[in-house]
């Protein structure tokens, strides 16, 4: 399986264009997989300069519903004719920030409503491709979301990201999840999965360098499993994290191509 970062916070090349954003293209032995879309079309650029032909993409995902991820919706869908896009039938909620809107535009929903399939807590896509909702799971580790909300019947509510699932992907040996911002807690995802490998963003880029970090580091060491993070993480967040870590957790950058 390889993993080729699209469209991130960063990048590994100055020809690149990184964006506040996540989108990575996934090869299995048989299928080609578009994980999220970017907050523009950069991922679309990026994926030319790469050589990753995106017309090419059998399967597209949609982790949840913040514009960072499906900003590149409607210039995907104009590339690639076949794909449909997997998302969640929550993904249609009112996503805020504070008072700033952070949610997907419906207009490019609307327009391509033919190719979206509405996912409910659990789908097996094909063989080895299985997406989850985790919804009912009970969230033992607090989640870094305080300021993130929906609107619900004209109201504002605390988001519990019922929208966020997850993409689990077996092939030979490894099992990998896909977690692109974590909005459930990174710590209860790592131990609800069974995976081996976790690629996907912390969501701890406003949090402090604190005990609390270095316990969620200590905590996810202790799970002995593989992290790759990006995105929402943080940097100087990653940083603390992998002197507890060391090589259990690396940082993918724009550009970055993983095989497994």
């Amino acid at each position: 399986m390889k993993v080729t970062v699209l469209s991130e916070n960063t990048a590994c090349r100055d020809d690149l264009k990184a964006e506040h954003g996540l989108s990575l293209y996934i090869e299995t032995n048989d299928k080609k997989i578009l994980y999220d879309m970017g907050a523009s079309d950069a991922f679309l650029y990026n994926a030319k300069m790469l050589g990753t032909d995106l017309s090419l993409v059998d399967i597209a995902v949609l982790s949840h519903a913040h514009y960072d991820h499906a900003g590149g919706i409607s210039a995907f869908f104009e590339v690639n004719k076949k794909a449909k896009l997997y998302l969640s039938k929550q993904a249609y909620l009112k996503c805020f920030s504070g008072d700033r809107y952070i949610g997907i535009d419906h207009a490019a929903l609307k327009a391509n409503k033919e190719r979206l399939v509405l996912t409910d807590d659990f789908m097996c896509i094909d063989e080895g491709i299985r997406l989850y909702s985790l919804n009912e799971n009970e969230r033992f580790y607090p989640m870094q979301n305080e300021s993130l909300y929906v609107l619900c019947d004209g109201e504002k509510q605390a988001d519990e990201f019922l929208h966020e699932q997850y993409l689990e992907i077996t092939e030979g040996k490894s099992t990998l999840l896909f977690s692109s911002c974590s909005h459930k807690g990174i710590i209860n995802i790592a131990k609800w999965s069974e995976a081996d490998i976790i690629i996907g963003g912390f969501h701890f880029f406003k949090t402090e360098l604190s005990d609390f970090l270095a316990e969620t580091a200590h905590e996810l060491l202790s799970l002995k499993k593989k992290y790759y993070t990006c995105h929402c993480t943080g940097m100087e967040q990653y940083l603390y994290m992998k002197k507890i870590m060391g090589d259990c957790v690396e940082y993918i950058s724009c550009g970055h191509e993983l095989n497994f």
